[in-house]
């Protein structure tokens, strides 16, 4: 690994931590752990932090209060912990703003690497491309400008901060005007795995992208709504 990548592992349980830290020190990462979220939150005003591993159940601040405050100036992509299974409690984790929900106990191997794939998504990012560069790799479609080198999106003028996840899922659908993308099409191509539970994960990107760009108020929606088959957006 060319440069060092920080990974903040906030979790109460110290053995989960400490196992945590042994494989992704193993894989080159360096990684900060926190007891508890007040802590957490101090080591991402101190330290330049790329991902972080969040457990739900903590006490004082849990994990989906702390998801929530890393969101209101953060896009680093979250990766909730919890031993919560259900899939309700991985929709209010995904609600949040988390990115991906492992559940505990989980395969150290499988957690590698899932931090892994987010980490690639989030590393994507280039924000030193030049104009006529960014010119060239910029989709515009229904009040919609995505430019895929430095990640910025506008819908009719306003600036969308939107997460690596959601920004692949936009992508997705924009790069591809008038295609039908089932929930299990999209989980596929964005996360690059096979589907597990796709479609209660996409949908509640889908809802939060939606939030963000601010859809429900608008009477021409920019993602369409295929019912029974999944979303497309026109051209």
């Amino acid at each position: 690994m060319s440069e060092t990548i920080n990974v903040l592992v906030v979790d109460d349980e110290k053995e989960i931590a400490e196992l945590v830290e042994i494989y992704l020190v193993s894989d080159g990462y360096k990684v900060y752990k926190a007891n508890h979220a007040e802590e957490g939150l101090e080591i991402l005003e101190k330290h330049q932090i790329q991902l972080v591993l969040l457990d739900i159940m903590m006490p004082g601040m849990d994990g989906l209060s702390m998801c929530r405050k890393i969101r209101e100036t953060n896009n680093i992509p979250i990766i909730m912990l919890s031993a919560k299974s259900t899939d309700l409690d991985k929709i209010l984790g995904l609600g949040t703003g988390a990115d991906d929900y492992v559940t505990k106990p989980f395969n150290p191997l499988e957690l590698t690497a899932r931090v892994k794939s987010q980490l690639r998504r989030y590393t994507q990012l280039n924000p030193n491309s030049s104009a006529n560069e960014a010119a060239k790799n910029e989709i515009a479609i229904r009040g919609l400008t995505i430019n895929k080198d430095n990640h910025k999106v506008t819908v009719y003028g306003e600036e969308v901060k939107l997460t690596p996840i959601e920004f692949d899922i936009l992508y997705l659908l924009a790069s591809n005007p008038g295609k039908v993308f089932s929930t299990d099409e999209i989980f596929e191509k964005v996360w690059n795995e096979k589907v597990y539970e796709a479609n209660n994960t996409v949908m509640v990107h889908i809802r939060r992208l939606r939030g963000k760009m601010k859809e429900d108020t608008r009477q021409n929606k920019i993602i369409t709504t295929v019912w029974g088959v999944g979303y497309k957006i026109e051209k």
